[in-house]
């Protein structure tokens, strides 16, 4: 059996009802390719049919894999599992929820053909809320000032990578990441293509405003350091802001004497600061943590099993 030349990875987590119509799109899009491929599933501690379902297809479909994990460890973990078993010269990662047709997949693997070693996607008339899409382009922007990197659409996980990409990400042993920027430092010709968007087709989106919160704070404490050198700078305004306003009202104490209006204001003011404090020392804790979770050295995953690999 010839090596696959094509891998996609599917991160899975209660995607029961959208498993069949996906398979029944996807694998007729790579046998269109002509060329060798394996697709890999990683179950991420689904707790409805999702696994059942996959080892169906892991039977049913050559060429289909299925990783296990033992409980709910997060999509990109799971996306970083199948990355490690993926033997592929071309990765491609998909969502299981159809909202990015794979019927793209032809396009940005010739894309990769052409010399490029990262493909990025951006979604055209996106059918989400009004509320997903005001914060994704909130995280889009924020992320570019923030780490300097160039991408319009960081929350689309259709990507193609090239193998040299997947080796140097596979090097990496981060507890929190994110794989379209990490992947973004370490490519030197990458291109963004425009791809449909659909409604999701069955299920819920799997990212609370909480976890989206989250996906920032991973973005930019995870590839800068802009966050504490602006705090810095805010720190040092104020500081001579300060110093202005003391001599100010040395000043004015000379000149109009000495007077008890304006409290409230300076209530307000310290408020104001007390806050600013407060926000600087959540930055800091930020990074602390992320310091805390690297040397403890824990598994990022843990694999409960594999099926449909060779060694099966």
């Amino acid at each position: 059996m010839n090596p696959p030349y094509l891998s996609i990875v599917i991160p899975v987590y209660n995607e029961e009802y959208n498993l069949p119509p996906l398979m029944e799109r996807l694998y007729p899009v790579l046998q269109g390719t002509g060329k060798p491929f394996e697709i890999i599933f990683t179950n991420d501690g689904s707790r409805d049919r999702s696994l059942e379902i996959l080892r169906q297809m892991a039977q049913q479909y050559p060429g289909v894999k299925v990783i296990e994990f033992n409980g709910n460890f997060g999509q990109h973990m799971a996306i970083l599992a199948a990355f490690e078993k993926t033997s592929g010269q071309i990765v491609i990662t998909l969502d299981a929820d159809l909202q990015n047709p794979p019927e793209e997949i032809p396009r940005m693997v010739a894309e990769i053909e052409k010399g490029r070693d990262v493909v990025g996607t951006i979604r055209q008339k996106r059918q989400d809320t009004f509320f997903r899409r005001l914060a994704s382009r909130i995280v889009n922007i924020t992320t570019n000032k923030m780490t300097g990197m160039k991408m319009s659409d960081y929350g689309c996980m259709l990507r193609a990578y090239h193998r040299d990409i997947i080796i140097n990400i596979n090097r990496c042993q981060e507890t929190s990441t994110f794989i379209p920027a990490l992947a973004q430092t370490f490519c030197s010709n990458p291109v963004e293509i425009r791809v449909s968007h659909s409604e999701r087709a069955a299920g819920e989106s799997k990212y609370s405003l909480y976890k989206l919160i989250r996906l920032n704070f991973d973005l930019m404490t995870g590839f800068s350091v802009v966050p504490l050198q602006l705090f810095a700078l805010f720190g040092i305004i104020t500081s001579v802001c300060s110093v202005v306003f003391a001599l100010f009202l040395l000043i004015r104490r000379f000149v109009v004497g000495a007077e008890v209006e304006g409290v409230f204001t300076l209530f307000a003011i310290l408020f104001f600061f007390i806050g600013i404090i407060i926000l600087g020392i959540g930055i800091v804790g930020e990074y602390v943590g992320r310091i805390y979770q690297e040397v403890r050295k824990r598994p990022r995953f843990v694999i409960r099993r594999t099926y449909g690999f060779d060694n099966e």
